[in-house]
């Protein structure tokens, strides 16, 4: 095994966003278009996951990308004809927003190839990351930017060292749909030791309410891992099944804490989640929120779409 350097207040530079799956629960929509650049409002989600990750000082961006994927690279890419039309129109509102996407980090792109799991999608990362400590985002979790869980986490791995997943405590019924900890309490509020993580158990199996959500601050070790990771469930190398070993073995970038998320957070992974999402935050926005708020109250209270 490679050692590595597990310095626990080692500088964290750099984002893995995996972006190579189907987006086949939003078919028809994502058949000619990804998944991560479905609105939301009037922002790809791709969009507040990279900006999640400049806020915590991330500004180096790698996206695992697949086919039919290139309009990723062209958001964050600058439209010369677009920002010149803008320009001579003198609408430097619009500009700044086309312009705000281009100026917000150094985006690298690399292709997963054959679709294996997020496992396997992490593993293409590890040219690009190194020998440093990585922050990995999945795009289905909005995190609110008033809530710095990143800066959280990063905390976290200074202090401790290895690696760290955030969690949120869910309803028992739906543990089945999470990754799930086998976690025991610092001392320290909202941050766990983790011994142990379950993929999707059972609810009867589940060893806590402590779900997986989609950001990981990890160790390079877990390269090594990954390495001898086989095929999990559905066939595919599971980063679970990677963190499972890191939080029960010993050696260098090795062990696993958590931190449980209490914020606000939206979840863009399903059509009903996805529209929620969309209502939540264009309800606060200072140019909509109002108007949305008061036609929503009105159109609850009027039963309208109601099924008789």
């Amino acid at each position: 095994m490679t050692e590595r350097d597990e310095r626990p207040g080692r500088t964290v530079r750099k984002a893995v966003i995996p972006a190579a799956g189907q987006g086949t629960r939003f078919l028809p929509a994502t058949k000619a278009m990804p998944k991560e650049m479905l609105p939301v409002v009037d922002t790809p989600a791709i969009q507040y996951i990279v900006e999640e990750a400049v806020r915590a000082g991330l500004t180096d961006v790698l996206m695992i990308t697949g086919r039919n994927k290139r309009s990723l690279e062209d958001h964050f890419d600058r439209n010369v004809e677009l920002e010149v039309g803008l320009e001579a129109k003198g609408d430097s509102a619009k500009l700044a927003r086309v312009q705000e996407s281009t100026d917000l980090a150094q985006v690298h792109y690399v292709r997963q190839g054959d679709p294996k799991g997020l496992g396997h999608a992490v593993a293409v990362a590890e040219q690009h990351v190194g020998d440093e400590p990585f922050v990995v985002l999945l795009g289905d979790d909005i995190v609110d930017a008033r809530d710095p869980l990143l800066d959280a986490m990063i905390a976290v791995r200074e202090e401790h060292g290895g690696s760290v997943v955030a969690f949120m405590e869910v309803p028992e019924d739906q543990i089945h749909l999470y990754g799930c900890a086998v976690a025991e309490p610092t001392g320290t509020t909202d941050v766990v030791k983790v011994s142990g993580l379950v993929e999707k158990p059972k609810r009867e199996e589940a060893p806590s309410n402590l779900a997986i959500i989609g950001r990981y601050l990890l160790d390079p070790a877990v390269f090594d891992v990954l390495r001898e990771t086989p095929p999990g469930k559905g066939g595919e190398i599971q980063l679970t099944d990677a963190l499972q070993v890191l939080a029960s073995g010993d050696g260098p970038g090795y062990g696993v804490h958590g931190v449980v998320f209490r914020g606000r957070r939206y979840d863009t992974g399903d059509k009903l989640d996805y529209i929620k999402a969309v209502v939540r935050l264009a309800s606060e926005r200072s140019d909509i929120g109002s108007d949305l708020r008061e036609w929503l109250g009105e159109f609850v209270a009027s039963g309208a779409g109601s099924q008789d």
